[in-house]
């Protein structure tokens, strides 16, 4: 399972609220079908490859741009892990039980 992080951020909107732009990039990630978690500073997606990955996160890109914004700034994370499986749950889970 990969575990992606990354953020969409629009530039240039003459606002400092960007919610507006953020959700359209959300809501193809939800379109995609992937599983998925919205956090205050970004999203986590779960994908069976990287390729859907990069598929997932260029079209959220893509959402912020055609809402009509001319610059994005688009980071990612990356978490390839192929020895076991592993869910965004597991992994907040894993930390929860050792800090315990």
């Amino acid at each position: 399972m990969i575990i992606v992080e990354f953020s969409v951020v629009p530039l240039g909107t003459g606002s400092t609220s960007v919610s507006e732009y953020v959700s359209k990039a959300c809501r193809e990630v939800e379109r995609s079908g992937v599983r998925y978690m919205i956090t205050p500073m970004g999203m986590v997606i779960e994908t069976d490859t990287i390729d859907k990955a990069f598929e997932v996160i260029k079209k959220a890109h893509e959402a912020v741009i055609r809402a009509g914004v001319t610059r994005v700034n688009t980071t990612i994370k990356i978490d390839d892990r192929r020895d076991k499986e592993r869910s965004m749950e597991d992994k907040v889970k894993a930390v929860k039980v050792k800090k315990s």
